[in-house]
């Protein structure tokens, strides 16, 4: 970005800073960074709030970097981290301003970002096919699964080879159901050789380039890896969902701080209405199976409605026996009438495990109709719980993340601020969820919260406070180190939050 529309952004970054630093004077767990300029590199800026950092513990497991604004002409250089709840609705898990593009820009935002979340890496992520954030994922984030999404090679494509498109209308449609409807590997390079050769495009460079990346992009290569998109074939055609219609090409940066709030509340809210409807209302069951039962007691309302359209699809995937080696079975399972796309599945009976040749369960986190097709034949009448995935559940923010990753986590991570304030909002949130249940639990709730507030100001009188932290800068993560004070307002704003949100939806 040109120094002259660095100083253009001025007055608007400067109304960003003054709400980062107001934020995190109010809130401890806040966190936010300034890239120094040092290298010339402009002052980028990193923040995600305490909500971002708790919904990373337990949906942080696939993540989404959107950096729309750098192809859609966007006047607010904004990116964020995105991910999905348990309710497959996008959640945030921080923003940046990047104001100045380059490998070291980029490889600092990774760092700085994997440092507000704890040091726990992704088990993947999904970026535009761009060389600077395939260099900075390379380096920062070395253990997870680099994917690029495929509507922005999409529309590459069409740029590269809009002649093409031009003449023959009927490429494009083509090119995408070679890239998005092929179930094996086979069938994929198969299909590719023949509609080069049938377009006389062998030779293009940039379908040559597309192709030795394929491992990155088409999504039959990338079926054995969690990116929690609900089919094989889902996929959006934009990373930007979380400010889809705040942030636009016509958005200022003094704009921003309004339009992220408004954006933040709009998603909190969509939440809380997912979790009522989830709680309060009951799906019509289709089958008189016990395993359908199980799992509208479990899952979200729309990841059980997921799960229901894979079981009823076990009615017309009949599952065959086709070897035995005693411990370990194997079965073919095809739909009436699709023999050609018949998919194999191996049971292992003493553990009760099964694996798929459609790896749906590995790429979504729900159990296919042809594994379920094999556990109906099996008499198995209820899941097995490696095959109900936490994360989907409704008791999802519930208990420990996700998974075992704290157990990787620094040991002074334990010690730190923003650690103990969600550990305290957790703790919190299910008090409420108690004490709401009647009217003689509210009382006694309530009068358990004033008392402890009394014993919480009490340790604070006697004790004197640590001062708050340095605000964090030129790159460096310092220690957000929060007074008594903060911590005592903290917990009484969780308390109070929490109530207010569940009486609003109750």
């Amino acid at each position: 970005m040109s120094s002259g529309r660095q100083r253009t952004h001025g007055v608007g970054v400067q109304h960003v800073l003054d709400y980062l630093k107001r934020a995190q004077a109010e809130n401890p767990a806040f966190y936010y960074a300034v890239q120094g300029d040092d290298d010339h590199s402009g002052g980028n800026i990193f923040w995600a709030d305490s909500s971002s950092r708790m919904n990373y513990t337990y949906f942080g497991d696939t993540v989404v970097l959107d950096t729309t604004f750098r192809t859609n002409q966007f006047r607010v250089p904004l990116a964020a981290f995105t991910g999905f709840n348990h309710h497959g609705q996008p959640v945030l898990f921080g923003c940046a301003l990047v104001l100045y593009e380059s490998e070291s820009s980029f490889i600092w935002l990774f760092q700085t970002w994997l440092q507000a979340m704890a040091g726990r890496q992704p088990i993947s992520i999904t970026t535009d096919p761009d060389r600077l954030i395939q260099v900075a994922v390379a380096q920062v984030l070395p253990g997870t699964r680099h994917r690029f999404c495929k509507w922005a090679i999409f529309r590459e494509t069409q740029e590269k080879l809009s002649h093409l498109c031009q003449s023959h209308p009927t490429f494009e449609t083509e090119f995408k159901k070679c890239v998005n409807e092929a179930e094996t590997i086979d069938e994929f390079e198969s299909c590719w050789a023949s509609l080069l050769n049938r377009y006389y495009i062998m030779d293009n460079e940039w379908l040559q380039l597309m192709y030795s990346a394929r491992q990155q992009w088409v999504p039959v290569y990338m079926r054995d890896t969690f990116f929690g998109e609900l089919s094989i074939n889902e996929s959006y055609k934009s990373l930007n969902l979380f400010f889809d219609g705040y942030v636009t090409a016509s958005t200022t940066i003094q704009m921003l701080v309004r339009q992220y709030e408004k954006a933040m509340a709009s998603w909190h809210e969509k939440e809380l209405k997912a979790d009522y409807d989830t709680i309060n209302s009951l799906p019509v069951l289709k089958t008189p199976s016990p395993m359908e039962k199980q799992a509208a007691d479990l899952y979200t309302r729309r990841i059980f409605r997921k799960f229901q359209e894979e079981l009823v699809e076990t009615l017309a995937n009949p599952a065959t026996k086709i070897d035995d080696t005693g411990t370990v079975a194997t079965y073919r399972v095809a739909k009436f009438g699709e023999d050609h796309k018949a998919h194999a599945v191996s049971y292992n009976s003493f553990e009760m495990k099964a694996n798929c040749s459609c790896q749906l369960f590995e790429y979504s986190g729900i159990i296919c109709r042809h594994v379920l097709a094999v556990f109906r034949a099996k008499n198995v009448l209820t899941l097995p719980s490696q095959y109900v995935l936490k994360r989907w559940t409704r008791n999802a923010r519930n208990g420990s993340a996700i998974d075992d990753h704290n157990s990787e986590l620094p040991n002074e991570c334990g010690d730190s601020t923003s650690v103990r304030y969600n550990n305290l909002r957790q703790e919190a949130i299910r008090y409420v969820e108690e004490g709401a249940k009647s009217i003689h639990s509210y009382n006694v709730a309530m009068d358990a919260l004033k008392e402890a507030s009394r014993k919480v100001a009490a340790v604070k009188n006697r004790s004197p406070g640590a001062s708050n932290g340095d605000i964090m800068a030129n790159g460096g993560v310092g220690a957000l180190v929060a007074t008594e004070e903060d911590q005592t307002a903290t917990y009484q704003s969780v308390v109070w939050i929490a109530f207010l949100s569940l009486f609003i939806f109750c």
